[in-house]
């Protein structure tokens, strides 16, 4: 067996930067060996915001509150759930403060799904909930852009593969927006990166750990005692056909490409297959092989964080660490982070099954953030059932947060001079059980259930202080929803469900629940007008019933001194559903 080489080095130094919302711009120059004369750089950012301002309570940041907290260090342990352990860990970088992530992008051939949407949501959670601890976050995440899928549906459009790739790219970009999933620092694809990917293969080729037939590359599995380590599988148990494709030229049924020539035996070329030149001849690269290239070109042999759904652990984040480990034998990722699938009947939600829904296709009836705090209200690693009722749920509690913090903005807009510096100690008391649900709770392996349901209380206090005739009479009141609303706030921000700006989002939320219910606001203040008609004739019979029939459709009426209004809730139907499972 050859000697190992010398260790990947990251691509570039990476530079974290100290300046507020500062890009520190580099280039990558790479070769298209289809076209020897394309030689434009391809531009690559790396982004370290400073981490959110923490709330303030009586004037004093958190932060200072913490007497052994140096400038820059991290604020709060954190304990990640390591895949390769099988347990919680402390979470403790390679470089004190900094960060490397990795985590495996979409296949682009098609509009992703809510699947899709829950990977990437987890992962931007846990990077800026790093941010938020004070870490500076190297954040990769990569597309393929090569691929057997691509291929075969560029086939049936008659579509360039990688025209095709580059689309749905930009798809999956404008889906992340609307998610609220901050960019990551750097988003390579495959097609920029035949170089590295060569490079790569040649190296375990020379270590002996690989083995050409016919113009494609195999890594060999029993050349690697390790393989399995992550997933816990035997060799014996991957059979082929299982996830690894037969091919009766493979010394072992679960090698697996490395290469694949872009001709046939017979020396014809296949169809409609985008390839590049090699040592092996010409041809492209087996799925696993480029996140094993693509995350040592940004982040070095060996860095702290590498994820994805939990579909991944067997074969891909398994065979990615034989061929790291193969091309240099100091490969180590900290730890492996892997999240739940959604499901749908209890069957995972996937393309290949065809019981998916779109991201685009939810976002269509509901509003993004109500999407994102439903994939957020299962912890990250549990499966979570994709349903209406739960949907709906979501919607209607991200209303109630608005509308709340609303409510606060207009009264605080009417005070915004002559404010005290201190508040009660009561509210300060609900404040810093949030806070400390909070902090306790995220540490604790990303638990955003119960960070949601501990905004409960605060949301509760804001709303009797501006409401009831118990909380308008509290000394300082102005100044504890100015608090209170400051700390949701922050939480809101961490967590990516702060919107730019609260009226406009009740605004679409009110949009979508009409969508929805297949209803003009016009025809509800119309139905609103004839239940007040009724009231004043005592026709309670017709003023229950109009109500019931917007309850239904998931229009909830709300009567008030000043009048009755509405909001979007739960359908009814749904409600009832929902008891009767409980």
């Amino acid at each position: 067996m050859g000697t190992l080489l010398k260790g990947y080095k990251p691509l570039f130094s990476i530079r974290f930067s100290s300046f507020p919302n500062s890009l520190r711009s580099v280039q990558l120059r790479t070769h298209s060996f289809n076209n020897p004369k394309r030689r434009n750089p391809i531009r690559r950012c790396f982004s370290s915001l400073i981490p959110s301002s923490q709330p303030l309570i009586n004037g004093t940041t958190l932060d200072k509150m913490d007497g052994n907290r140096q400038p820059g260090s991290p604020s709060s342990e954190l304990w990640l759930h390591n895949t390769m352990s099988k347990k919680k860990e402390l979470f403790r970088p390679k470089v004190e403060g900094k960060v490397g992530m990795y985590v495996c992008g979409v296949t682009a051939y098609d509009l992703s799904h809510i699947g899709h949407a829950r990977v990437y949501v987890t992962f931007d959670v846990l990077y800026r909930y790093l941010k938020h601890l004070g870490y500076e976050v190297c954040y990769v995440r990569n597309f393929t852009d090569v691929d057997d899928k691509i291929i075969a549906r560029a086939k049936e459009l008659a579509e360039d593969p990688i025209s095709l790739s580059r689309r749905y790219c930009d798809e999956f970009i404008q889906d992340m927006v609307h998610l609220q999933c901050l960019p990551p620092s750097v988003e390579p694809r495959v097609s920029d990166h035949m170089p590295h990917i060569i490079d790569m293969i040649k190296q375990i080729v020379d270590n002996g750990y690989a083995y050409r037939v016919e113009g494609d590359v195999f890594f060999s599995v029993e050349n690697f005692p390790e393989y399995g380590q992550l997933s816990g599988r035997k060799l014996e148990d991957n059979r082929a056909g299982e996830r690894v494709a037969v091919d009766s030229r493979k010394r072992n049924p679960a090698d697996f490409a490395l290469w694949k020539a872009s001709f046939m035996r017979n020396n014809s070329a296949k169809e409609g297959e985008p390839f590049w030149e090699s040592p092996w001849g010409p041809g492209r690269p087996g799925w696993h092989i480029e996140c094993s290239a693509m995350s040592a070109a940004y982040l070095g042999y060996s860095f702290d964080i590498h994820g994805g759904g939990m579909d991944l652990v067997f074969p891909h984040h398994e065979n990615e660490i034989a061929q790291s480990c193969a091309a240099c034998k100091q490969s180590n990722v900290s730890y492996w982070i892997h999240n739940g699938f959604v499901t749908v009947d209890s069957e995972k939600m996937s393309k290949s099954l065809g019981n998916f829904f779109t991201i685009r296709e939810v976002m269509d009836l509901y509003h993004p953030l109500a999407l994102r705090l439903f994939l957020m209200g299962t912890h990250y690693r549990s499966p979570i059932n994709y349903s209406d009722v739960l949907l709906e749920s979501a919607s209607e509690r991200i209303f109630y947060i608005y509308q709340t913090l609303h409510d606060c903005e207009n009264v605080l807009s009417q005070h915004d001079k002559g404010l005290q510096e201190s508040i009660p100690p009561e509210t300060l008391n609900v404040i810093n059980k949030f806070h400390n649900d909070f902090s306790t709770s995220m540490s604790d392996d990303l638990h955003t259930p119960v960070v949601l349901a501990a905004l409960s209380d605060p949301l509760k206090t804001i709303n009797d202080l501006l409401h009831t005739r118990k909380g308008k009479k509290q000394a300082m009141r102005i100044e504890s929803v100015a608090a209170l609303e400051k700390i949701i706030r922050n939480v809101l921000s961490v967590l990516g469900l702060m919107p730019t700006s609260y009226s406009e989002a009740l605004q679409q939320l009110r949009e979508m629940a009409l969508k929805r219910a297949k209803l003009t606001e016009d025809k509800i203040l119309q139905k609103i007008e004839e239940r007040s008609e009724a009231r004043k004739n005592k026709d309670y019979e017709k003023s229950d019933a109009i109500r019931k029939d917007l309850a239904v459709v998931g229009i909830a009426l709300m009567d008030s001194p000043d009048g009755t209004s509405w909001r979007p809730a739960i359908p009814l139907p749904l409600q009832e559903q929902q008891v009767a499972a409980t």
